[in-house]
């Protein structure tokens, strides 16, 4: 898939292609995720590219095909559920499928409602239903036409944590028992870290990365991704020597041992995730970048701490996330000077725009 789109002074270029499994549209709101949605499922019109599925073009601007959009066999769930009031559930999902014997769209139907714990409300209204089963029932309703693709817009952000969770659960066991393919848009992160096999990260109408999972998250191509992929330890260094794979970083006086092999010379930008920090006591044996420092800012989210500790020599602020078990066993709520170590694998390199 491949998209031109421009509203106004503001420009959709976006690229990506997706696998069966979740592909996980990520980013900031207003950053193009949900307009690329819309020129998949042909509910806007891209300027120019192409998207095709299966080998089939839903929209070619070179061909002229432009699929309308209830011809494409896309499903698409928004973040109103849409459900018609005066309907029964029963109703609601059969809506799609019209065109079915009345046997074949009873068997779709009930077996729908037993895939997502539904069975029982058959005849009810979605006035007396939760909003988690609201959802259930849309969601049966986008698979009920065995659509190719299936397209959810933050189809969850309305709900409350509990209930949120429990269907992006029943999202991952629909996604693996009935082999679809799915495009997920959401700026929730841990959102995108549960859901995603792939993930496209949006900025500014443009896709900055797009790759599996946990290389996007784990090895960011620049900068911006990794600020808006939650990484916490963002630093521009200079190469100063690069020996065997490994290169030594120069950060406000601080070096590093990295890994990769980037020139000498080079300005860099080293990302290090908070939860990849190593903390010891101060009487430990020391390692490789190992940093005396002292904690300058502590706060706890729940049964997660984030420290920021600041070093006794040169060196940028080290932001360190800590489970409850380990923050306890090191009395961090009652000690100041720690020892930080930063495994030259836990460093990712990128090259600072010049």
């Amino acid at each position: 898939m491949s998209v031109r789109r421009a509203i106004g002074g503001f420009r959709l270029a976006a690229e990506f292609v997706a696998e069966p499994g979740i592909t996980v549209l990520f980013g900031p709101s207003g950053s193009g995720k949900s307009m690329t949605l819309r020129c998949i499922a042909g509910l806007a019109r891209p300027d120019g590219g192409r998207v095709a599925v299966d080998g089939e073009a839903l929209f070619d601007s070179d061909r002229r095909v432009d699929i309308p959009a209830h011809r494409r066999r896309v499903g698409v769930l928004l973040q109103r559920n849409a459900l018609f009031p005066h309907l029964s559930v029963r109703a609601n999902v059969e809506f799609g499928i019209a065109e079915l014997g009345r046997e074949a769209r009873q068997d779709r139907v009930r077996a729908l409602l037993a895939l997502l714990n539904l069975t029982g409300f058959e005849d009810r209204r979605p006035h007396s239903l939760s909003g988690g089963q609201q959802q259930r029932v849309a969601l049966a309703r986008a698979l009920a036409p065995e659509n190719r693709l299936l397209l959810l817009d933050e189809p969850f952000s309305a709900l409350d944590e509990s209930l949120r969770q429990d269907l992006r659960e029943e999202l991952l066991r629909l996604a693996r028992d009935m082999n679809l393919t799915i495009i997920f848009v959401t700026h929730d992160l841990r959102e995108a870290h549960l859901l995603a096999d792939d993930v496209a990260v949006f900025d500014a109408g443009r896709v900055l990365q797009f790759g599996p999972a946990r290389e996007v998250f784990r090895r960011p191509a620049v900068r911006r991704v990794a600020e808006l992929t939650g990484v916490a330890n963002v630093w521009r260094g200079k190469v100063i020597a690069l020996t065997a794979g490994r290169c030594t970083v120069d950060i406000d006086g601080l070096r590093l041992l990295c890994d990769g092999e980037i020139a000498a010379g080079t300005a860099v930008d080293v990302a290090m995730r908070a939860e990849r920090v190593v903390v010891r006591r101060r009487s430990a044996a020391p390692g490789v970048n190992a940093i005396a420092a002292s904690i300058a800012q502590q706060y706890a989210y729940g049964s997660v701490h984030t420290v920021r500790f600041r070093p006794n020599g040169a060196g940028p602020i080290v932001e360190v996330e800590l489970a409850s078990r380990p923050y306890e066993v090191l009395d961090m709520a009652n000690q100041l000077d720690f020892v930080l170590e930063l495994p030259p694998g836990d460093l990712h390199l990128m090259v600072a725009p010049g």
